[in-house]
C-alpha cells in the first residue's frame, strides 16, 4: 500500500467507537458466563460468516469448557445495500445440531431479518438449546421483533468497521470498532 492509499484508508476511520480493551473485557466476561452455563454440556458455537469470525475466535478462546465450532454463510443482500428479505444459506453446518446446545456468535444485529431467519432454521433442527450472542446490537434499525440473548455492546445507527466488520472487504483486521467516515461526512 503506498502512502496515498494508506492515507485514504486511514482517513475513512472517523473515530474509534469501542476500543480493543473494551472488547477484550466484555469477551472475557461473556466467555466466563458461557463456560458456567455449558459446563459438562455439548456446546456448538456457530459463526455466521464472514463478519463474526474474529469475534468467534476470541469467544472460543475465552470459553474454558469443551466446545465445537461450526460455520454458516447466509445471504440476504442481493442489490446494493437493500435486503430483499429472503435469506439463502450458501454454506450450511456440517453436523446434526440436535446433539448440541447451540450458541450463534454474530458480529452485528441490524434489522434482525437475517438472524431471525437463521434462528428459525436452526430451531427447526431441534438443538438441545439455542442462544444468540452478538458483539454489536443496533436496535434503532430493527424492522422485526428480535433481540439477542446477549449483546456485548449496543450502538446507535452509524456504519461500523473493524474487529471482523468490513466496508468492501477492508478494515476487518482493525483490533477495535470504528465509525466509518462516509463520503457524505464532513
Amino acid at each position: 500500500m503506498n502512502n496515498c492509499d494508506k492515507m485514504e484508508y486511514e482517513g475513512k476511520i472517523k473515530r474509534i467507537a469501542i476500543t480493543k480493551e473494551q472488547i477484550e473485557q466484555k469477551v472475557a466476561k461473556v466467555g466466563k458466563e458461557l463456560s458456567a452455563i455449558y459446563d459438562g454440556k455439548p456446546l456448538l458455537l456457530v459463526s455466521i460468516l464472514t463478519g463474526s469470525f474474529i469475534f468467534l475466535a476470541d469467544i472460543a478462546r475465552a470459553i474454558t469448557v469443551p466446545c465445537e465450532v461450526g460455520f454458516m454463510r447466509v445471504k440476504s443482500y442481493y442489490e446494493g445495500t437493500l435486503s430483499c428479505g429472503k435469506v439463502t444459506v450458501t454454506m450450511d453446518l456440517d453436523r446434526d445440531v440436535s446433539k448440541y446446545h447451540v450458541v450463534i456468535i454474530e458480529d452485528i444485529i441490524d434489522t434482525g431479518r437475517t438472524l431471525a431467519e437463521v434462528v428459525k432454521m436452526l430451531k427447526a433442527r431441534n438443538p438441545l438449546s439455542l442462544k444468540v450472542v452478538t458483539l454489536l446490537d443496533k436496535p434503532s434499525r430493527r424492522v422485526i421483533d428480535f433481540s439477542p440473548d446477549v449483546a456485548l455492546f449496543t450502538i446507535p445507527d452509524f456504519f461500523v468497521i473493524g474487529y471482523g466488520l468490513d466496508c468492501a472487504e477492508q478494515y476487518r483486521n482493525l483490533p477495535y470498532i470504528a465509525e466509518y467516515r462516509c463520503d457524505t461526512d464532513k
